[in-house]
């Protein structure tokens, strides 16, 4: 029996196409529209009612500017606004995944980052369905999850940066962890579980949760996993097949390309790449190195044929991590006539 994975992410009201890619359907969109932000409340004024109801019956509705200025409420005019062009962008690209291309190449598409957050979510799990390595799955909350990371004594372990916060500040406990805070009520300590091969099966029932840690040492599980999690993002995006092997250093004397997979990984590989002095606290906030190869040479740009490209995962000051996955897709150096 195959686990089941991520139920929250929403998959279940899309289709596949042909081709594997997950399609818009009314459905989708209604969800949109259920959104606190735009699922009108009981002081909502009749206009925005009467919207909300077309769109819920038809979701793909054009709606004029007119129903748009009728809305009372200018915080629900502008919600509605902002929803209704990200409805017609996805629309437009029909899947998900054209969507989230065409965003990364578009800097004018007002759309809000939680939603960017949750088309990655649908799209790992497009990718990751079916498998029954949890380390995979969990490697790939990193693409749509900030991240925690606890360094020192030979660790590396990264954590869920929003239940981290939950955490320290309600102990887990919900509001009555907050009513105990706020009374300097001590409050049990509560121990989020490593994943390990003794005890990964333990991911499925939780994964929903977001509340297991991930060991990203070298040589560990987790690191292959996160290295295996990438070579799929990016056949599934571009139809390209990589050989991604991590590494514990760059030594080459003709390194031709890199790509960070976050702002402050891209900062410190383009320091190094250009000869630019990087302090040792700032080499230590590099959490993982790896090394792309083309499975085929002739989809890597001519100039990079038969040439590794460089990728680099790093935490920034705050032992945060935010990956940017949208930078596999358009900064790695493809041959555009292939």
């Amino acid at each position: 029996m195959t686990p089941e994975l991520w139920k929250s992410s929403g998959k279940h009201l899309l289709e596949k196409t042909a081709d594997g890619w997950l399609k818009i359907t009314p459905d989708y969109l209604r969800a949109y529209y259920t959104r606190p932000e735009i699922h009108p409340v009981e002081e909502s004024c009749a206009n925005e009612h009467s919207l909300f109801e077309a769109l819920m019956s038809d979701p793909e509705r054009a709606v004029g500017q007119g129903e748009l200025d009728a809305i009372a409420d200018n915080d629900a005019r502008e919600n509605y606004r902002i929803i209704l062009g990200f409805r017609d962008f996805l629309l437009e690209a029909g899947t998900i995944e054209a969507a989230y291309l065409g965003m990364m190449k578009q800097a004018n598409i007002q759309v809000p980052p939680v939603f960017i957050d949750q088309m990655v979510h649908l799209v790992l799990h497009n990718i990751l369905e079916g498998t029954k390595d949890p380390m995979r799955a969990r490697a790939g909350e990193l693409f749509f999850r900030d991240q925690n990371v606890s360094v020192g004594e030979g660790m590396m372990m990264l954590a869920d940066e929003e239940i981290v916060s939950m955490h320290a500040e309600t102990g887990g406990l919900g509001g009555l962890g907050q009513l105990l805070v706020e009374s300097n009520t001590p409050m049990p300590s509560i121990d989020l579980d490593v994943l390990d091969e003794d005890n990964k099966q333990l991911y499925w029932e939780r994964s929903d949760r977001f509340d297991t840690v991930l060991d990203l040492r070298f040589a560990q599980p987790g690191l292959d996993a996160l290295a295996r999690v990438i070579e799929s993002w990016v056949s599934h995006f571009l139809r390209v097949e990589t050989r991604i092997q991590p590494m514990q250093s760059i030594k080459d004397e003709h390194w031709s390309w890199h790509v960070g997979l976050d702002i402050e990984a891209s900062r410190i590989l383009n320091a190094l790449y250009e000869g630019r002095d990087v302090s040792l606290e700032e080499m230590n906030r590099i959490l993982a190195l790896f090394k792309l190869e083309f499975r085929n040479p002739d989809d890597a740009a001519p100039a990079m044929r038969h040439k590794p490209v460089y990728l680099g995962l790093a935490m920034n000051g705050n032992n945060r991590v935010k990956m940017k996955p949208q930078n596999l897709l358009i900064n790695l150096p493809l041959n555009v006539e292939s």
